[in-house]
C-alpha cells in the first residue's frame, strides 16, 4: 500500500469541537478535539479511497470512451 499526503482545513465548530475538510477530496468530518477530528478524517479518507478503488475496478469491465463538452470560461480560469 502507498502512503499519500492530503491537505485539510481545520476549523472550530460553532457547537464546539472541530470541523475538518480535505482540500483534494470531497471528504469532511468532525471531532471533539483536533486530534480526534484528524483521526476521523484519516478514517474517512481511507474509506473514500477504498470505495473509489472498487468503483474503478468495476468501471474497467466496460468500454472507456471520451466525452467533450463546452465548459463555461469561468471554470477554466
Amino acid at each position: 500500500m502507498t502512503s499519500v499526503k492530503f491537505s485539510a482545513f481545520l476549523q472550530p465548530a460553532e457547537e464546539g469541537g472541530f470541523v475538518i475538510k480535505c482540500v483534494e477530496l470531497p471528504v469532511a468530518t468532525q471531532g471533539e478535539t483536533k486530534k480526534e477530528a484528524l483521526a476521523n478524517l484519516r478514517e474517512a479518507i481511507q474509506g473514500y479511497l477504498e470505495v473509489k478503488a472498487e468503483r474503478l475496478r468495476e468501471q474497467r469491465k466496460g468500454e472507456r470512451v471520451e466525452v467533450i463538452v463546452e465548459a463555461p470560461s469561468a471554470l477554466m480560469a
